[in-house]
C-alpha cells in the first residue's frame, strides 16, 4: 500500500516536500492558511485543503490521525508550528516531522512529541560549507550533532592502497561503507579492496574523526 502523507505550510520547504513525495507516486495532502498557494497544489498533490491546522476540530474533521506521516512545514510563525504540532499529537498522529527556525523552537517541538524536527537552513548551510571548504567532499548529510555521513573523492594519498593498508576504522574510527567507481557500487566492501584514484568514498563517523582523516588525506 501506499504511505500517506500530509504536509502543513507550503513555504519553499514543504512546497518541495510535497512535489517530491507527489512525484514518487504517494497519497499527499498539502494543507496552508494561503488559499492561491492550496490552489497551486491542487493539481500536484492528491488532495489540497485551506484550513487552520491549529484548531484541533478542524484536524479531526479532515481525518489527519489516519494519515502514516505528517510533515509541519509552517515558516515563520513558530506559535502556530508549536499548536499545530501539539494538535497533530493529542488527535493521534503516528509520526510528526517538524521544521525547526532556531535550537530553542526544536527543544519545544520534541518536548510536545514531534518525533523528529529539521533545520533545513542550517543543515543545507552545512553541506554547502563542506563543499566550498573542501574540494574532495562531494556531499555531507548530518545524522546527529555529532555524526554525519560524507561522500569524499579518493586522491592521490589514498590511491592504490587497500581498506587494511589504510587502517581508517583503528586509526580514525570511521568507517567506508561503501565504493562508488564509475557506474559500480561496491557496498561494505572488503579489507583486500584497493581504492583507486577518483573511487568516491562514502563514509560515516563523528565529525571530530572526519575532520581529522580529511585534514590528513589534503596533507
Amino acid at each position: 500500500m501506499k504511505k500517506e502523507f500530509v504536509v502543513i505550510g507550503l513555504g519553499r520547504f514543504g512546497s518541495s516536500i510535497c512535489r517530491e513525495l507527489s512525484e514518487q507516486g504517494m497519497e499527499v495532502m498539502a494543507i496552508d492558511m494561503d488559499e492561491d498557494r492550496v490552489n497551486e497544489f491542487a493539481s500536484i498533490a492528491s488532495h489540497a485543503v485551506v484550513a487552520d491546522t491549529t484548531d484541533e476540530s478542524v484536524l479531526k474533521s479532515l481525518g489527519i490521525r489516519n494519515f502514516d506521516h505528517v510533515i509541519v512545514a509552517i515558516g515563520d510563525d513558530i506559535q502556530s508550528s508549536i499548536l499545530t504540532t501539539l494538535m497533530l499529537k493529542e488527535v493521534g498522529v503516528k509520526k510528526v516531522t517538524a521544521k525547526a527556525q532556531n535550537d530553542y523552537h526544536e527543544k519545544v517541538l520534541l518536548k510536545i512529541g514531534a518525533d523528529q524536527v529539521v533545520h533545513p537552513e542550517r543543515d543545507m548551510g552545512r553541506r554547502i560549507a563542506n563543499n566550498i571548504v573542501s574540494n574532495n567532499v562531494l556531499d555531507y548529510l548530518e545524522l546527529s550533532d555529532e555524526h554525519s555521513i560524507m561522500e569524499i573523492i579518493a586522491n592521490e594519498t589514498l590511491a592504490e592502497n587497500t581498506l587494511i593498508d589504510l587502517d581508517i576504522r583503528a586509526r580514525y574510527g570511521i568507517n567506508i561503507v561503501a565504493i562508488k567507481r564509475g557506474k559500480e557500487i561496491i557496498v561494505s566492501p572488503q579489507a583486500d579492496e584497493p581504492i583507486h584514484l577518483n573511487d568516491i568514498l562514502i563514509i560515516i563517523g563523528a565529525d571530530n574523526d572526519i575532520d581529522r582523516f580529511e585534514k590528513k588525506m589534503n596533507d
